[in-house]
């Protein structure tokens, strides 16, 4: 792997999406313990949406309308819910301090939040061939795929630890948990509509 794949993927990990939102709620919510549930969720369907790149099946997405909606208009659903849940506090998605939840379902959350994203193997079937020479191979596909993949969990992994750096802190101040709240529940939304309204 190159540093310019490097840099770029970092980059692009780095962008605030839906998995960065989640991570964070989590991490706020259940700590640093959640929050890297939350990283190891994403970073599962990325290894997902990595596959299904490889195996050309973005290509079949693109051409088919009736699937590439079907899957667009199920993630913005599952995301509007999850922005309702967190403006109530429920489904587990409260930013206040709560009982700390399973592992496999934050895990599990995290990879059906990132799995209805019909967008992401398109983006890595057009990402990833900028940086094969000819003649390269599933072997060297597979070595920038396992990058993008670890580089998604460390990013992801840093932004966990900055939300429970500062835990107690928000915790402590009900304007700002009510703030946050209604701050990750607009994403959540925002996420969810800007989904149903993109173009194969």
């Amino acid at each position: 792997m190159s540093p310019e794949y490097l840099l770029t993927t970092f980059l692009v990990c780095l962008v605030p999406g839906i998995g960065v939102v989640y991570t964070l709620s989590v991490a706020l919510a259940q700590g640093m313990r959640g929050g890297t549930w939350a990283a190891i969720g994403c970073t599962l369907a990325t290894l997902v949406h990595m596959a299904v790149a490889m195996a050309g099946l973005a290509a079949v997405l693109h051409t088919s309308a009736l699937l590439f909606q079907t899957l667009k208009f199920a993630g913005a659903a599952y995301l509007l819910w999850m922005a309702w849940g967190t403006l109530k506090g429920t489904g587990g998605l409260d930013v206040r301090a709560a009982d700390p939840q399973p592992a496999a379902r934050i895990v599990w959350r995290g990879v059906v939040l990132n799995l209805l994203n019909p967008k992401i193997p398109m983006f890595f079937l057009a990402f990833l061939p900028q940086f094969l020479a000819p003649g390269d191979g599933a072997r060297e596909i597979a070595v920038l795929s396992l990058g993008f993949a670890l580089m998604t969990f460390a990013v992801f992994l840093g932004y966990a630890a900055l939300a429970a750096s500062g835990r107690e802190a928000v915790l402590s101040r009900p304007a700002i948990l009510t703030w946050l709240r209604r701050a990750f529940a607009a994403s959540f939304a925002a996420l969810g509509i800007r989904l149903a309204l993109e173009r194969a």
